[in-house]
């Protein structure tokens, strides 16, 4: 299993170009559990992960792991514990998908020690988990988006850490490779122990899938913990400005956000 890490953030503010996007951010990430960040759009959920993953550098606060700010570790070092698939990274061109999962195993490596078994097994276990051994010699440029997207979550996987953060890793993708590629993460946390944060913008997949939500709104945490106590119409109603019922999901006893149009009331379709 994963190791417990304890990950927080203390009194975080960032942004870019002297425009703040988050601020007062307190908040602790549970080890070995899947946590969501979600909110409406521009309310700073991707500026949260890339600067709890130390993509940005916050204008005042820390980000502490096991006791340490993460500025003071360095980048090598860090990233043998923490993983992240920014939203729509940069293919370079010409790679083959073998290569590119192969990046995920620079930190590992040292100046001259050059490939070990355990670079090639790790590089082959993540083609095998996200289903991707087949295109193993093909370019990334001639995927679809859905097989592209697997393979970069593949690269952050064969880096195998104990901390993966993901933004929108199910964006573009048809709801049947959504619910897959969040099923094999559900996978990677239940077998390894990975701790895994992501940015979704399904808040009913969110709510499936999340042990514990972050539910923001204009910069800052409005609501903190496990989906049944969270999910209310209230709180969709603050962070959405959507009329909604919350019921419970049939399938998965998560709580089922059902939106109210101005056409569809009482069970009955207005004309």
């Amino acid at each position: 299993m994963g190791m417990v890490h304890h990950f927080r953030a203390e009194k975080v503010k960032a942004g870019y170009d002297k425009k703040t996007i988050i601020e007062d951010i307190e908040l602790e990430i549970p080890s070995n559990k899947i946590s969501v960040i979600i909110g409406a759009n521009g309310c700073g959920k991707s500026t949260l992960l890339k600067t709890l993953a130390k993509l940005m550098k916050p204008s005042s606060g820390e980000i502490i792991l096991d006791g340490k700010s993460i500025s003071k570790i360095p980048s090598k070092q860090l990233a043998r514990v923490l993983g992240i698939l920014p939203q729509s990274p940069v293919v370079p061109e010409g790679i083959t998908v073998a290569d590119l999962i192969g990046r995920g195993r620079f930190p590992h490596q040292s100046f001259l020690s050059g490939w070990s078994k355990k670079d090639y097994e790790a590089v082959a276990e993540a083609m095998e988990i996200m289903k991707i051994t087949e295109f193993a010699n093909d370019e990334i440029d001639e995927l679809s988006g859905g097989q592209r997207q697997r393979v970069w979550i593949a690269m952050a996987l064969a880096q195998q850490t104990d901390i993966l953060f993901l933004d929108e890793p199910t964006t573009f993708l048809d709801i049947t490779y959504q619910i897959e590629i969040l099923d094999l993460l559900t996978d990677l946390n239940r077998i390894h122990g990975t701790t895994i944060v992501m940015v979704l913008h399904d808040i009913n997949l969110s709510a499936r899938y999340a042990d514990y939500m972050f539910a923001m709104q204009n910069g800052k945490l409005v609501a903190v913990g496990e989906p049944e106590k969270i999910i209310t119409n209230t709180l969709i109603k603050d962070i959405f400005g959507l009329d909604c019922t919350v019921i419970k999901d049939p399938i998965s006893s998560s709580p089922l956000v059902v939106p109210i149009g101005r056409y569809h009331v009482n069970g009955e379709r207005n004309r």
